[in-house]
């Protein structure tokens, strides 16, 4: 089955860092975050409760520091949590942050004339 690419926001709608865009494509929403300049789109659905998670807030959070084994806050805004139940997912990669089990559906984005496009 061949990819179709969709216009989902102009470059101007989700110019500011960490904004988003939520539109449906085929029956399903997908957003589009600004995340340091470039374009990442995801689902609007959380696996666990078949919520709208790209509602929820974006944050950065706690994790190992390679050098040192000690936890430290990231707050590179690049993670979605879920405003039903507070999961937490890498924008970049759909992953779930504490457990490799779940996950997001992504999908490749393209800028043409000032236009973002999402490939379904």
């Amino acid at each position: 089955m061949a990819r179709e690419q969709y216009a989902i926001a102009s470059v101007e709608e989700v110019a500011e860092e960490g904004s988003r865009v939520v539109s449906e494509i085929k029956g399903r929403e997908v957003a589009v975050f600004n995340i340091d300049g470039e374009y990442h789109a995801l689902l609007n659905y959380c696996p666990h409760a078949a919520g709208p998670l790209c509602d929820g807030p974006t944050m950065g959070r706690f994790k190992t520091d390679p050098e040192t084994g000690r936890m430290r806050y990231d707050d590179d805004e690049r993670y979605i949590q879920c405003p039903w139940h507070d999961w937490k997912f890498d924008i970049e990669t759909g992953r779930n942050v504490h457990s490799n089990c779940y996950a997001v559906p992504t999908f490749e984005t393209t800028v043409e004339e000032g236009t973002v496009y999402v490939w379904l």
